[in-house]
This record gives structure tokens, sequence and C-alpha cells, in this order.
């Protein structure tokens, strides 16, 4: 008889274990307004607000009571980065997060400090897509978003400018609004799909006609020191930039680990194939590590959970949603494949922390949830990830080729 209870004791000992965490409980929150109501909106022109904001609503949401989590930037140890800067009404978070990155990368390889301008690539990345969309015939994605290898791509054939020769406002306009300028512009190409009007040079004579109405004309030489230099020749010769060094990696069952393989969401409209797919514990590392070592990075992936709380600033996984322990890479691939996990938002991955031996991750957003504390907060245009929420919800990684250098051999050619 007692041996029949020891052997039980054991069998249940590690489903004990497994539900040892803190349970967390989750609220009704009412959805209040925010940084985006309160100032982008009132920064926008009148004649381009939005459609009014919809009715109040409740959502369901961890209950934060009790938990300890990073409650300043101050607890992080970062790397150099320049300060958040809002994207305002427009899907650009892609080429935010990573023009950002880049600035950080530029440097730590070179000492220089510089504000690029975003809506540079923007500009020509709807150019590009336009170009694909005649070449396919309307069969290829046209929106807003992109993935963040769009701004290694884009600065390849275009280079890059800074802030201060291209900015894409207009004179006393605080905020970027492009929903009217996007809107034209797919208005356009789905008439020239209805009338087969495949002219490649007037669709693009148009679309960026469009766009210099609302954004103005991107320079094709810019001034530095007294020289003049193509944006090219600036990003090469002057900020010693390479964008070939930069690659991008995902952690997915659906392909097979250690090959290069295409992520399949629309914003990759143009069906990269480069993306460098490791397994689960290969990312979680190369995300730890790397921040650890001076690296920053690039983030893309899901905050659209009940862990991601906008006003405190605060992503985790409550274990209502998936214990911790149960994370996994069925987990994951369960959660992107349901479409549960999506390909919401990039940001900019800047410091690290220890806490209660987990890591917390510093995360530097244009986003206007992030900015949902006041601009007198210093946690303005910040988050604090824990680090289950980027081994589950983000879904890929853009950073420098010198992290994957221990991997590179793995991978099947």
């Amino acid at each position: 008889m007692h041996t029949k209870v020891i052997i039980y004791i054991l069998f249940l000992a590690p489903s004990v274990l497994v539900f040892s965490q803190v349970r967390n409980k989750g609220s009704f929150q009412i959805v209040k307004p925010g940084y985006y109501q309160n100032s982008i909106l009132k920064g926008i022109e009148e004649d381009q607000k939005p459609a009014t904001a919809p009715a109040t609503k409740r959502n369901f949401k961890i209950d934060l009571s009790g938990i300890d989590y990073p409650k300043s930037v101050e607890e992080f140890k970062s790397v150099w980065k320049s300060n958040p800067i809002s994207q305002g009404n427009a899907g650009t978070c892609w080429a935010y997060s990573t023009t950002s990155f880049y600035e950080t990368e530029i440097f730590r390889q070179t000492g220089k400090t510089v504000d690029l301008s975003e809506i540079f690539t923007v500009y020509w990345e709807y150019v590009e897509k336009a170009r694909r969309f005649v070449q396919k015939r309307g069969e290829s994605e046209f929106g807003e978003g992109s993935e963040g290898n769009a701004v290694r791509r884009i600065m390849k054939q275009y280079g890059c400018v800074r802030y201060e020769d291209y900015s894409g406002l207009k004179v006393f306009t605080t905020f970027h609004n492009h929903a009217k300028m996007y809107e034209e512009m797919s208005k356009y190409l789905q008439s020239v799909k209805s009338n087969s009007a495949w002219n490649e040079a007037l669709v693009l004579a148009t679309i960026k006609s469009i766009m210099n109405d609302y954004i103005g004309t991107p320079p094709s030489i810019i001034t530095y020191n007294g020289k003049n230099y193509t944006p090219v020749e600036y990003m090469t010769n002057i900020l010693k930039f390479n964008p070939d060094d930069i690659v991008d990696v995902m952690s997915f069952m659906q392909n097979s680990y250690w090959t290069q393989t295409e992520y399949d969401v629309p914003d990759n409209w143009w069906h990269d194939s480069t993306y460098y797919n490791v397994p689960l514990d290969v990312f979680v590392d190369i995300a730890k590590s790397s921040i650890e070592n001076g690296y920053s990075y690039m983030v893309g992936g899901d905050v659209s959970e009940a862990g991601f709380d906008s006003f405190n600033n605060v992503a985790l996984v409550p274990t209502f949603d998936i214990p911790s322990e149960y994370i996994d890479e069925n987990a994951r691939q369960f959660r992107f494949s349901n479409k549960t996990t999506t390909d919401d938002h990039g940001m900019h991955l800047v410091g690290h922390l220890t806490k209660n031996n987990k890591t917390w991750f510093l995360i530097k957003d244009s986003g206007s949830g992030s900015r949902n504390v006041g601009k007198e907060s210093k946690n303005f245009g910040y988050y604090f990830f824990h680090e289950d929420y980027i081994k589950l919800k983000m879904t890929t990684i853009t950073i420098h080729k010198d992290r994957l250098k221990q991997y590179l051999d793995r991978f099947k050619k």
C-alpha cells in the first residue's frame, strides 16, 4: 500500500510543479482615451482627421495587482538610442522601428549620431509596391504595412537621408496622417486594375504625384559638410553603413529549421525568403545574448494581447493564457497558425533587466500606446516586455549578422 502511494506521488509531482506558478487574474477594463485621441488627433489638420472614435467598450485584460514588474526605464541597462518619436496616424511602424535600429547600429559601429528620415523609405516603398502591383497585374499586396527588411531593400536601392533633409511633414503639421494619401493611391490602383491600364511608367508617375502632394518630394541630392551627395553616397561614404550586414530571424515549425525561408504574412508583400528559421531555444538565446552584448535589434509581432497593458507600459503572458512552463514551439506555432498571433507591430529592442531570475526587455516604440503614460513620464515611448512575451508573441528579429555567426554553418545550403 505504501509503495503504491509513493509511486502515485512521484507520478503526480511533475504536474504539480508545472502549475506551481502563481496564477494571474483578469478583469474587464474600459478602453479609455490615450495619447492617440488626446494628442495625435489634435495634431492632425481638421480635414485629415479619421472618423469619430468608436463607442466606449471593455476589454478583458490582466490585473497587474501584486505583480512585480519594472516601473521605470532607469531600471534597465540599455544601448545608445535616439529619443522615441511618434509615427502619428500612419501604418509605418516597420520603418520607424527599423530606422531607429539602424541609427543605433551606426552609432555602435562608427560613434556617429544621426537622425534618419523614416518617410524617405516609406515613399520609395510605396513606389516599389505600386511597381509590383503593375507587374503582377493587381495580384500583389498594396497596404500601409511592411516588414523590417523592407528598409534594407529600399536603402540598398535608394540610400537614405537625414530627417532635416526630408521630414515628410507639411508646415505647421505635428503628426503624420497617411490615411487619405493611402486611400487615394489605393483607389487609383484599383481603377488601373479595372481598366487593365498596365502602363508602369504612367502608374508610378501618378503614385509619386499623389505622394508629392501629401508628403513632399524626396531629395535626390543632399548637402553634408558643404559637399553634395546622393542618398546612396551619403549612406555608403558618410555613414559607412552596409544594409547587407542586417539579417532576419524567425522561429516557426511550419518551415524546416536551419533553412532560409519566407515569412508568410501579407506585409511581406514581395515574398522575401531570406529569413533564418531557427528552433525556439536559439531564437530566445539570440534575443537575450545579443542585447546583453550591446547589440540592439528590431522585433515584430503581436501587441493585442490580454497581457499587453499600454497604460502601464508592460507586456507579459498571463497564466490564464498559458503557464510559463508550457510556452514552447508548439504553443508558438499554434497561435501563429490560428492567427491569434498576428504581425501587428514593429519595435526597437534597446535594453535588458534581470528581475526575479527572469529577463525583461526595454522596447523603444513609435506607436501611440507607449505614450499613454504622458510626456512628463520617463517611460514615454517605451515598453517593458517579459521574456515570455518575446518567446510566445514576437515573431521576427532583425539584427546584425554577427549575432548569427555561431549558427550559420548549421543552415542548409
